[in-house]
């Protein structure tokens, strides 16, 4: 892997266009911000209990998992794929966590963390190496690795659950130390970010990822090992899967095969709200971070509008659609002015 702040990196877009092309995420980033800050301080501003100490804590604890979750799956939409199997993933992994400490009393934490990360990565690598190697889209595999990882998580759970006495304090209290004054699973959510988004922005081979996404037989011909690429992505996205779980089993205390259940279609959410195309090649992994935020806020936010739960389902549904009509117009947008930059050229 090497480390390059070329601008001619490949996916990185040419010279002409540079400027859309990155004032489009940015535009969309900074959309997704100014609804998080007005959605927080509208929420204030009704109950000033919100932004209690404590209030801050659960929206910083509530965000955490979702938004792991969302940047390993912005590698893979990046790609112009899809991992639906991220909820199991985490489930599994959380689980296997949990059995870890009451199956070897006294595993030192480290070990067993890193074994539910490990668990997650072995499930992206075989997801990658599925739609890698049998040419099948990503939306039908990892469908299909949803319910077999569920399904091995409920056989190996065989109805049974881990608690909160069967893991150790030095694993518990995880979930609720903090580092200047921000949780710790938070902390390590907000590094996740800044590594993956700087691996993306800085590196030839995260660059490359945009170029698979944009056109992967164009990636292909220009010497691109797009294969190779995108196993990586899934298999990066299986490992954040795994911590992921690994932090839910330390904050809540209590795992059972139901874990994750459901969270695939949040964490597609947050990824394309946060500006990510389904379509591939466009996004940053801060925008589905900040996606994650908004949707974990607008369901923290709900109870004290007293609005039913129902609805959070029909806005997190308008914010996709909207996501998806927006990236449509400013994509139409930036085609109109580089025909006329073309048409001027000429």
């Amino acid at each position: 892997m090497t480390n390059t702040t070329d601008t001619s990196t490949a996916g990185a877009p040419p010279r002409a266009d540079g400027r859309t092309a990155r004032r489009r995420p940015q535009f969309r980033e900074l959309g997704v911000l100014l609804a998080v800050v007005l959605l927080i301080a509208a929420t204030w501003l009704h109950n000033p209990g919100f932004l209690s100490s404590q209030g801050v804590r659960d929206l910083f604890l509530g965000a955490t998992v979702l938004a792991v979750l969302a940047v390993g799956q912005a590698m893979v939409l990046i790609t112009k794929n899809v991992d639906l199997s991220v909820g199991s993933v985490m489930g599994l992994s959380a689980f296997g966590t949990g059995l870890l400490f009451v199956t070897l009393p006294g595993l030192p934490v480290p070990v067993a963390m890193l074994a539910g990360i490990g668990i997650g990565l072995v499930c992206g690598l075989a997801n990658g190496l599925l739609v890698t190697s049998v040419q099948v889209p990503s939306l039908v595999v990892t469908l299909g690795t949803l319910y077999a990882y569920r399904g091995l998580n409920h056989w190996w759970a065989g109805g049974g659950q881990v608690n909160a006495h069967d893991m150790p304090a030095a694993f518990l209290a995880l979930g609720r130390i903090s580092v200047l004054g921000v949780p710790l699973p938070a902390a390590i959510a907000i590094a996740v970010v800044a590594v993956v988004g700087f691996y993306l922005a800085r590196y030839r081979s995260g660059r490359e990822l945009y170029a698979i996404g944009s056109n992967a037989d164009a990636a292909r011909l220009s010497g691109i090992p797009a294969a190779r690429r995108v196993m990586v992505a899934f298999t990066v996205n299986g490992a954040l899967a795994g911590l992921a779980g690994v932090l839910f089993a330390a904050r809540y205390g209590t795992v059972d095969s139901t874990v994750g259940t459901g969270m695939e279609l949040q964490v597609v959410a947050a990824a394309v709200v946060g500006g990510v195309a389904i379509a591939g090649g466009v996004g940053t992994v801060y925008g589905a971070a900040l996606g994650a935020v908004l949707l974990t806020t607008i369901t923290a936010a709900l109870p004290i509008w007293q609005i039913n739960q129902f609805w959070q389902q029909a806005v997190v549904g308008a914010l996709i659609l909207a996501a998806i009509g927006l990236d449509r117009l400013l994509a139409l947008r930036t085609a109109r002015k580089l025909r006329g930059g073309g048409a001027r050229g000429a």
